[in-house]
């Protein structure tokens, strides 16, 4: 999930970070927006050093850089890629913008963009909240569906003593997650999940290797955090940022890949074997580079550990989940597997046509230890991970009952 912080100006606003990091370690992305008056309590390296990301601190290019098409449309773009907009501290000066669409800095200007669910934590002065243009604005923003998170009572940093005190991070963390429906049904969980294709050396420039991008893994991975999971995430060379929270192991090779897995195998609950792992390896991989010639080149392979296959024999209690990437009979090579594998769940996904390898969506078939088949249709990777996860559970009280 994704998350634009707005940060307003505030002595609040230093408790702003503590939200971020909240988020964060929840698998939150989150991407910080600060009021040039929210610049003046809290410097915005902090909060690029909580989140990873840039902070937004400007509507303009700063030190006189030249503006571009894509910085003159940066708040939609912030916008649209978020699921979420949660500002806090949200001054009474926010919160009037706000009610009355006024839009003239980067955060009052994306409010006015953003077509997604908001949520506003105010903190001010006792006079200010009570203050009846105050209480009007903000009647007017609940009434158009805005989630507020009342201030709390309490000693307030002018000195007075009343509402208007910051709700606590961890009551404003809440708020957002149950307005993104997030679940934490994985808490108590450790999921291993494999991820990415592996790459068989040849000599020491060339490789056999496939096309998987290793989204759907880190879909899996992510979709495992934000649901409360710990993550080991063993992932051959992509080109992806793994998900904040999970512990990444980079591996090449399908048996570095074994070996990872093996060694995280005692404290995994659930087993996702979403990596691509090369079917053969070079017996005798050549020192120096293999010069080109006219002549035809034989390569001798030998098959890869099959890495599924040993799980299926050691994962005891465990639930195991495999993949089956097919260009036919989808069901009846998932069912196979399925078998053969000692697997509990194979997830089987026809490869081309704008899904599987290399592609942002899949569309996939659950064949489960059960003998149920669940279709699951096209969607973006991140939900078919969730589906996954929905039928994963479901199955093992299935599995718990049947003995």
């Amino acid at each position: 999930m994704r998350v634009a912080l707005g940060v307003g100006g505030g002595i609040a606003a230093y408790k702003a970070a503590e939200v971020a990091r909240l988020l964060v370690q929840r698998g939150v992305q989150v991407r910080v927006i600060m009021t040039s008056s929210a610049q003046e309590f809290v410097r915005p390296l902090t909060f690029a050093a909580l989140t990873g990301q840039k902070v937004i601190t400007s509507l303009f290019p700063e030190g006189g850089a030249e503006g571009t098409l894509s910085s003159a449309v940066e708040h939609i773009g912030v916008a649209l890629e978020n699921d979420l907009l949660l500002v806090a501290p949200a001054t009474a000066d926010l919160m009037a913008k706000f009610a009355h669409g006024l839009a003239d800095d980067f955060l009052s200007t994306m409010y006015l963009a953003f077509p997604g669910p908001t949520v506003l934590a105010p903190a001010m002065n006792t006079g200010m909240w009570q203050h009846p243009a105050t209480q009007a604005n903000l009647a007017t923003l609940r009434g158009r569906g805005i989630t507020i998170v009342d201030p709390e009572s309490g000693f307030l940093a002018c000195g007075m003593v009343g509402p208007g005190r910051l709700a606590e991070p961890e009551s404003i963390v809440d708020a957002v997650l149950r307005k993104l429906s997030v679940r934490r049904d994985l808490e108590g969980e450790t999921v291993l999940i494999t991820a990415g294709p592996t790459q068989e050396p040849i000599d020491p420039v060339r490789y056999i290797s496939n096309r998987s991008s290793g989204k759907m893994g880190y879909a899996l991975a992510e979709a495992a955090v934000a649901r409360g999971a710990k993550v080991v995430l063993v992932s051959g060379p992509v080109s992806l940022n793994p998900p904040v929270g999970a512990l990444l192991v980079p591996v090449r090779t399908a048996a570095e890949m074994r070996d990872a897995v093996f060694q995280h195998l005692a404290e995994a609950t659930i087993i996702i074997k979403a990596a691509a792992v090369a079917d053969f390896q070079v017996v005798r991989v050549a020192e120096q580079k293999i010069k080109k010639t006219a002549a035809r080149v034989s390569l001798e392979l030998d098959p890869t550990p099959d890495i599924l296959l040993e799980l299926g024999r050691r994962k005891e209690d465990r639930l195991l989940i495999g993949f089956a990437a097919e260009t036919q009979n989808l069901k009846s090579e998932a069912r196979r597997k399925l078998e053969a594998k000692g697997a509990d769940m194979i997830v089987g996904n026809l490869v081309g046509e704008g899904a599987g390898f290399e592609a942002d969506e899949n569309e996939v078939v659950l064949v489960m230890r059960t003998g149920e088949v669940r279709e699951v249709p096209r969607a973006s990777k991140r939900k078919v991970a969730d589906a996954i996860f929905d039928e994963a559970l479901t199955l093992r009280l299935a599995l718990y009952a049947s003995g």
